[in-house]
């Protein structure tokens, strides 16, 4: 079984060795992926020295990071780790069994559930907006992941060559979760450490920016995977604005017969078609998301019968 050791890094020259050396000392039979994003400092030079095998990504932001090495790096399992040393490598070997015994095709490494993030994390508005995102997420979805945004991840094959990237920043953990959900994929969770970053390494997460990027795609992935429920919610705010509006003049004409309040009765009709118009959206978006998720559901049937069929031919070879 082939693993792989994804470590998306930038500027983490004082971690990055540590990372590297938990990883081989926990994993000796993987390779090691130090995928650099235009480091200022000796990031590259460090992972090089340490024999890791380093991916450069021009690309600023971490989604690009991961599009790359996606693309780029073949394994039959994939460990993805931050490289700021704040996850502990022990933790592996239990998220990469339920991966090769097909219990999961992602599993994550949960810091939320013990404690272990709110006693470390010093920055409180952070637990605050990751609080929020796995609130948001899990009611929109309806699920109950725990730890949304975390950056200790265990992937298949398969999940790999079929989640399509299109985060270019820190939404990649948020946007790969939601794929899974939406997807009907196998998520499982296990609980494990966390500690704050050593001294001397800073974070590059910019608390607002970052955090509005995540509230941003959640809001746009809920839109493209559930465009029924987008598109209803929106058309009922408009049917019933239109409805406040037009019915004065309703009234009007049920007492007299005539309608005088002409421009709120246009005003409330024009409101009332546009409702119209995003139900009408939603449904024929919703059945374009349907038959995209029967496509998924047959290329997920088609990629594991290759890889059985693979499988097999390779073991056949090995009995000769």
């Amino acid at each position: 079984m082939k693993i792989a050791v994804i470590i998306p890094c930038y500027n983490e020259a004082a971690t990055i060795k540590k990372v590297i050396d938990d990883f081989r000392e926990q994993l000796p039979e993987a390779r090691i992926y130090v995928c650099d994003n235009n480091s200022k400092d000796d990031t590259a030079a460090i992972a090089t020295a340490n024999g890791a095998i380093v991916l450069k990504e021009p690309r600023q932001g971490k989604g690009n990071v991961v599009r790359s090495s996606f693309q780029d790096v073949d394994a039959d399992v994939y460990v993805m780790i931050d490289g700021d040393d704040t996850y502990p490598a022990n933790f592996v070997h239990e998220m990469v069994a339920l991966v090769a015994n097909n219990e999961a095709d992602m599993v994550l490494g949960d810091r939320i559930s013990n404690g272990a993030y709110s006693q470390e994390n010093k920055r409180a508005f952070h637990g605050f907006g990751n609080a929020l995102v796995r609130k948001l997420i899990n009611f929109l979805f309806k699920s109950n992941v725990s730890d949304i945004m975390t950056g200790y991840r265990v992937f298949n094959q398969y999940f790999v060559k079929t989640f399509p990237v299109l985060s270019k920043g820190f939404e990649i953990e948020t946007e790969m979760t939601i794929f899974s959900l939406h997807n009907n994929y196998k998520v499982r969770e296990v609980n494990i450490a966390y500690r704050d970053r050593p001294e001397g390494s800073v974070s590059k997460l910019n608390t607002y920016t970052d955090g509005l990027k995540v509230l941003k795609i959640v809001f746009t992935l809920f839109k493209d995977y559930k465009p029924l429920a987008f598109f209803g919610v929106l058309g009922l705010v408009f049917f019933f604005t239109g409805i406040a509006i037009g019915a004065p003049a309703v009234l009007e004409f049920m007492e007299t017969g005539y309608i005088y309040k002409v421009p709120s009765t246009i005003l409330a009709a024009s409101i009332e078609v546009i409702a119209l118009l995003l139900f009408t959206c939603g449904i024929i978006l919703d059945t374009t998301v349907k038959h995209q998720k029967m496509l998924h559901e047959q290329q997920a049937t088609l990629f594991k019968y290759i890889e059985a069929k693979t499988h097999k031919k390779e073991n056949n070879k090995i009995i000769i």
